[in-house]
């Protein structure tokens, strides 16, 4: 990436993340609606501290996936609506480094709060230390994916006036993968067994998720920008 273009990049990622900030809206309310889930499926299990412990790992993934799914659509709409995007379709930066900021963005204001908040909520589930650190990893290391590939759907849901309801029927079936790699990850942990194995496919999955996400998000936004 040349200096011009870094530049611009980092301009643009702090731009959104202060957007993000400001909004009130988005981090505010994943980690709410996160923390909500984790504290109402204890009162709905139980008391059976092992079987809250067995489903920890799921509860918490699946919590956290929704829970970055409720800013996701704010992606690309607002400056879609304000004619921001289109001017910074113009600009010298890529509209793929475009897309990869705004992923960029939305990890750091949403994913990452949430990855952090995890070990307090798995007190609530009776994890033990070593599955507590290896739910906190997952998260780290799956996050991003649910970033990417949300972007995907933010972009093909732009220029729809209810998107954002359709967006979840679109992008949930592409993060299985992450949530059976992180909450089988977590479940080995619990086993005593290796989760190594399990971290690396989601690591790959990742991976593969925010390399390819940028070209399908951005050749989506042209679609729409030129309709």
């Amino acid at each position: 990436m040349s200096p011009p273009f870094l530049s611009s990049f980092g301009t643009l990622l702090a731009r959104d993340i202060r957007l993000a900030a400001r909004s009130g809206g988005g981090a505010a309310l994943a980690l709410s609606f996160f923390a909500l889930v984790a504290t109402l499926v204890p009162l709905g299990v139980g008391a059976d501290l092992h079987l809250l412990a067995r489903v920890a790992g799921g509860v918490l993934w699946v919590a956290a996936v929704l829970s970055a799914l409720l800013s996701l659509d704010r992606l690309f709409q607002g400056d879609f609506e304000d004619g921001s995007l289109d001017l910074i379709a113009l600009s010298p930066l890529p509209l793929e480094l475009t897309a990869l900021a705004k992923i960029a963005a939305h990890w750091l204001s949403t994913g990452l709060p949430l990855t952090l908040l995890s070990p307090l909520l798995a007190l609530l589930f009776n994890l033990s230390g070593p599955a507590t650190a290896i739910l906190f990893v997952s998260l780290l290391i799956g996050t991003p994916a649910v970033s990417a590939i949300g972007a995907i759907g933010a972009s093909l849901t732009l220029s729809l006036k209810r998107g954002g309801l359709i967006l979840p029927l679109i992008i949930l079936p592409l993060l299985a993968p992450a949530v059976i790699f992180g909450a089988g990850a977590v479940a080995l942990a619990l086993d005593g067994l290796g989760a190594g194995s399990a971290l690396g496919l989601l690591a790959a999955f990742a991976f593969g998720a925010v390399l390819l996400s940028p070209f399908a998000a951005a050749a989506s936004v042209r679609l729409n920008l030129s309709g």
